[in-house]
């Protein structure tokens, strides 16, 4: 029997109607869902009424669920991968199962949407010419001026994920390692209260 296929699925970040046709599809023909959250990801299928079933897949299960899945895929399921929200694997769960596929020479298609570090870089009005994604920065701000430090010498545009409970003290830390460079905070994308604040570390604070 011929080896399923892993779908790679992005997801809405916030509006609905941010999810593709041929994702929906996809997320309707395939054998399983693996998903970051269950509960989160239901509500997506149920407001779409899809009724594919669902197996969390999270950074606490995923050795686990990747040999589970593989072994799901080798026997002919087709398995769907998605996150919370947005693409997976940036920033999410991920980069282990389509690692352990690829190995096992199973297929791997990408079904393309929404990315909240795209998105964001879109709108925002800084250079896009050339960028570097640089995922999460350390939570403490000691191990976060570190960082920061280590990307001093990047000319390209940078492109943080942060929590909202740390974003005050990480544009302290952005001022006191690059001074008033311009920076633009980006938050609520696709949702009712959007909002992008742009300038320099310390008028946004």
């Amino acid at each position: 029997m011929p080896a399923g296929t892993l779908y790679v699925v992005a997801t809405p970040i916030g509006n609905l109607e941010d999810i593709t046709l041929r994702a929906l599809r996809i997320l309707r023909e395939v054998d399983l869902i693996a998903c970051e959250d269950t509960r989160q990801t239901r509500k997506l299928l149920d407001h779409f009424d899809i009724k594919t079933g669902a197996l969390s897949y999270h950074d606490h299960n995923e050795a686990s669920r990747t040999t589970e899945l593989i072994q799901r895929l080798e026997s002919g399921s087709n398995v769907a991968l998605v996150s919370d929200a947005g693409t997976p694997l940036l920033s999410d769960p991920g980069y282990r199962l389509v690692h352990a596929a690829v190995a096992a020479h199973i297929p791997v298609v990408p079904i393309p949407g929404a990315s909240a570090a795209l998105i964001a870089l879109a709108a925002a009005g800084l250079a896009t010419d050339e960028f570097r994604f640089c995922g999460f920065l350390p939570p403490k701000s000691g191990q976060r001026r570190k960082a920061l430090e280590e990307l001093a010498e990047e000319s390209c545009t940078l492109v943080f994920y942060e929590a909202p409970h740390r974003i005050l003290e990480t544009l302290e830390d952005i001022e006191a390692v690059y001074g008033p460079r311009e920076v633009v905070v980006a938050r609520e994308l696709t949702k009712l209260h959007e909002e992008f604040l742009r300038g320099t570390p310390r008028e946004i604070h």
